[in-house]
Order: structure tokens, then C-alpha cells, then sequence
């Protein structure tokens, strides 16, 4: 199949320390309706690698190196004016945190309605018509589209920040931990809603997490990060049945079983300097 992206060397420094590669030679590839999911430990690079495909990078990091083809096209090499015209239209993204990616002082309804006006044209009825459908579609009544996000649960701003990332039917989704701080039941319903959504419309879908119990749920694909460098990757039975790299295997270790008899273990480094798994 063609690569909907093509993730090639990506490196990304900060600029006042362009020494550190807090992102270093990232490559991996992303097809149209899998699932690809990049996961370690909090640190690992994963968001920053994320944002790297968004063009969101704070001004004190930089790219130094690689390229993020998407669709044919290098994302790295772009104007921003050319990047807005992409974000939210061909790429949706899910923050981790939804109460603070939402406008507080904002209706859901008008900030789940921002990105089909600039991308879309819609308007009054035709605009409200479309928000209502989105909302439906991620299981929020239509009228919800009047509240504010403190007038939500914690699952409902979740399925709204994922309506406003879906809003224009985008190619690829980026989705962000999308169900860190949210409770066993709640996450298991905003996966099978993505895996859903996927589906349907047929998306790539990029998935960060530091949670093997998730990876197993929903990827196709698996990419394993520690200290910004990818140490494993492959077809998710694959890497979770036959583990390589020592870390890979440690953070299996820290997945307790369904009985609650497997002794969990903590990540002990010293596979760092001896290259032994503990």
C-alpha cells in the first residue's frame, strides 16, 4: 500500500542547546486506515514528534533534520499559510488534555464549528446542521453543542475535542493520549469509538500512548521510542508476542494481567550500560 505518511530521519533540537536530540532519526511509515502506535515512558519523544507532523513545534525547538511526507508532499518544507490550510482539513489532532485544549469561555458547538468555516465555508443553519451531526456522531446530544466545556464530564469533552478533530473528515488523525486521567470505562468506549471513526472514513490514525494495554486494543503497527530514538517497531502481534530490544521487554514487565497474579516489575536501567535485560 502507499504510505498516507512517510516519517524519514526526523530530528528536532532545542535551539539554544541544538547538541541535545530530544528527537533523533525518527522514521517510520503510516498506511490509510491502520493504526500506528508510538509508545515509552513519559520524555520518550512521542508528543514532540507528534507536533512535528502538525507544524506545532514552540519556537525554542527546531527541526534540524528529515522529512514528514504526507500525502506526496514534505509537511517540513511548507509556509505556514500553506500548513493552516492542511491542519484540521487533512490532519486532525487530539490534545492529551481536553479541558485545557477547549475554550473555556466558549460553546463547544462554536469551537467544534471554527475549523468548518475556514475549511469548509459553513454557515448559520448548514454550520449548526454539521456541528449537530458531529456531536451525534461521537454520542453527545445536538443540543450540547450550546454548553460550555465545564458543563461537561471528563468523556464528553474528550468526544468533543475528537468531534472537532474529525469535523472536515481528515485523512490522517493524530490523537494525542487521548485517554489519560479518564476512567477503565470511558477509555474503552473512546477507543472502540476511534477504531469506529477510523474505519469508516477510512483514516490513518496515529496514536500516542505510554499504555502496552491500549497498543494491544487498537494498533496495527508499533513504534517503540526511548529517549528520542526509536529502539523497536513492527506489526503490533510482533513486537508484543516477540519483544527484541531490552526496554521493549521491560516495559511488557510493568503490564499487569488480566488474574492480577503476574509480579509486576519496575524498569530497571542497567540494560543501558550493561545491555542485558534484568
Amino acid at each position: 500500500m502507499t504510505a498516507l505518511l512517510r516519517m524519514e530521519e526526523l530530528t528536532v533540537v532545542p535551539v539554544k542547546s541544538p547538541q541535545r536530540k530530544l528527537v533523533n532519526q525518527v522514521s517510520f511509515v503510516l498506511e490509510s486506515g491502520k493504526t500506528t502506535c508510538v509508545v515509552g515512558e513519559s520524555g520518550s519523544g512521542k508528543s514532540l514528534t507528534a507536533l512535528s507532523v502538525m507544524g506545532l513545534l514552540s519556537e525554542q525547538l527546531q527541526r534540524i533534520h528529515g522529512r514528514v511526507i504526507f500525502q506526496g508532499r514534505d509537511l517540513a518544507s511548507l509556509s505556514s499559510e500553506e500548513m493552516r490550510g492542511i491542519r484540521g482539513k487533512q490532519i486532525g489532532m487530539i490534545f492529551q488534555e481536553p479541558m485545557t485544549s477547549l475554550n473555556p469561555v466558549l460553546k463547544v458547538g462554536y469551537q467544534i464549528g471554527e475549523s468548518l468555516t475556514e475549511h469548509l465555508g459553513l454557515r448559520g443553519k448548514a454550520l449548526r446542521a454539521k456541528v449537530g451531526s458531529l456531536l451525534e456522531q461521537v454520542g453527545i446530544p445536538a443540543e450540547r453543542a450550546d454548553s460550555y466545556p465545564d458543563e461537561l464530564s471528563g468523556g464528553q469533552r474528550q468526544r468533543v475535542m475528537i468531534a472537532m478533530s474529525i469535523a472536515c473528515e481528515p485523512a490522517m488523525l493524530i490523537a494525542d493520549e487521548p485517554t489519560t486521567a479518564l476512567d477503565v470505562t470511558v477509555q474503552a468506549q473512546i477507543l472502540k469509538l476511534l477504531d469506529e471513526l477510523k474505519t469508516r472514513m477510512n483514516m490513518g490514525m496515529l496514536f500516542i500512548t505510554h499504555d502496552f494495554g491500549v497498543v494491544a486494543d487498537i494498533a496495527d503497527d508499533v513504534v517503540v521510542m526511548f529517549r528520542g530514538e526509536i529502539v523497536e517497531s513492527g506489526p503490533v502481534a510482533e513486537v508484543l508476542g516477540n519483544p527484541q530490544h531490552p526496554y521493549t521487554k521491560a516495559l511488557l514487565d510493568c503490564v499487569p494481567d488480566a488474574d492480577g497474579k503476574k509480579p509486576l516489575k519496575p524498569i530497571d536501567y542497567a540494560w543501558l550500560t550493561n545491555g542485558a535485560h534484568p
